[in-house]
């Protein structure tokens, strides 16, 4: 990567990030050769192969926002929302192919609540510390927050009629699910319209240009870039398989209920490019970028990736997977949506609002690691 000069803002910051990715990424062949010739214990492979995806995740990161640059604003914007979460997508696909269903599910709810909650609550805190208040647009973080709780109702509802007609007729359920999940996937698609074409106003920063922010140097073709993603997207893939084999051992070894692993585990490892970009943004006083990395991850995992993994199970999974969440995961959700939209509603946050955030998130991240294995 060439290096920022040392007047653009967040130069030096920027480099430094990129070199401890590109040092986290030994833990890459690390993890093979684990895997494949010195055959070790299962929750050395998870453990390494999670570091693993950390860096190959913000790879694929720093590479889609470079070919967002060159291909223009709408086909950009799509690619940031498809490729926005692939990691997390990644490794629920292989969790899926696994038939560990209560993993797949437990990565949603663990996406949704850790993006809402820690993200957005360590960016908040820390932009909450440099500026005494941080104003965002109120309309475009209410209309996520909204949907968020879209998102919460689609999650309810199979657990409310679960609970109505019992365990009996799993045929049923999982039609209905099916049905919820093209809701949820046709109100996704209506928000990149939404977004992207009829009130995109809302939702166009005040950064520089690119040619500005590197002193007027010309854009660089997306061959690149796109070869990047490739080839962080097959790692992300190779180290997912080799995390989600070794996941029920580790769990086992470590006292972990598959239920934590999921929610609060790989969850972490999933997001943790965005966490850094988040609160970066934040500690420029840009809390809008930081509210639709967080606000924005979190809706594209629950009208997007939930319903997707539903549509793949019938064709990749041992049999087709319903939207029945536990009842501590829907209640994780919804309240992390109420606390999230009480937030977003007058357009602005402080630093105690992002220590309230990231307590819901401690309090709920020690429920679900008491829960019984």
């Amino acid at each position: 990567m060439k290096r920022l000069p040392t007047d653009h803002p967040g130069g030096y910051s920027v480099f430094r990030a990129e070199n401890i990715l590109y040092l986290l990424l030994v833990f890459v062949p690390a993890a093979l050769v684990m895997e494949h010739l010195l055959h070790a214990s299962p929750t050395m492979i998870f453990l390494v192969s999670a570091t693993a995806i950390i860096p190959l995740a913000g790879l694929m990161g720093r590479a889609t926002e470079q070919i967002a640059e060159q291909v223009g604003e709408g086909v950009g914007g799509l690619l940031n929302a498809t490729f926005g979460n692939a990691a997390e997508l990644i490794i629920a696909i292989m969790a899926l192919r696994a038939g560990l269903y209560d993993l797949v599910k437990a990565s949603i709810t663990g996406s949704i609540i850790g993006n809402i909650l820690l993200v957005f609550g360590l960016a908040t805190l820390y932009g909450g510390l440099k500026f005494e208040t941080q104003k965002f647009n109120r309309t475009a973080a209410s209309l996520g927050a909204t949907l968020l709780v879209l998102s919460a109702i689609g999650l309810l509802i199979p657990a409310i009629f679960h609970s109505i007609v019992g365990a009996g007729d799993a045929l049923v359920e999982r039609e209905l699910s099916l049905e919820i999940a093209v809701v949820l996937m046709a109100t996704y698609l209506l928000s990149l319209l939404f977004a992207l074409r009829t009130h995109k106003h809302l939702y166009v920063g005040h950064a520089a240009a690119p040619e500005e922010e590197l002193g007027g140097e010309p854009p660089r073709s997306f061959g690149r870039p796109l070869a990047l993603l490739l080839a962080a997207t097959a790692g992300v893939a190779l180290m997912s398989e080799q995390l989600v084999g070794a996941v029920e051992a580790t769990a086992e070894t470590l006292g972990w209920n598959e239920v934590f692993v999921g929610v609060i585990v790989v969850a972490i490892v999933g997001n943790a490019a965005e966490h850094s970009t988040a609160v970066l943004m934040a500690g420029k006083n840009k809390m809008d970028i930081a509210i639709n990395i967080a606000v924005g991850s979190s809706m594209q995992i629950a009208l997007f990736v939930a319903p997707l993994l539903v549509f793949l199970s019938y064709l990749i999974g041992p049999q087709p997977m319903d939207l029945l969440f536990t009842t501590l995961e829907v209640v994780a959700v919804t309240l992390s949506v109420g606390i999230a939209a009480l937030i977003c509603q007058d357009g602005e946050s402080h630093w105690m609002e992002g220590v309230q955030l990231l307590a819901v998130y401690v309090i709920l991240g020690i429920a679900f690691f008491n829960l019984p294995m």
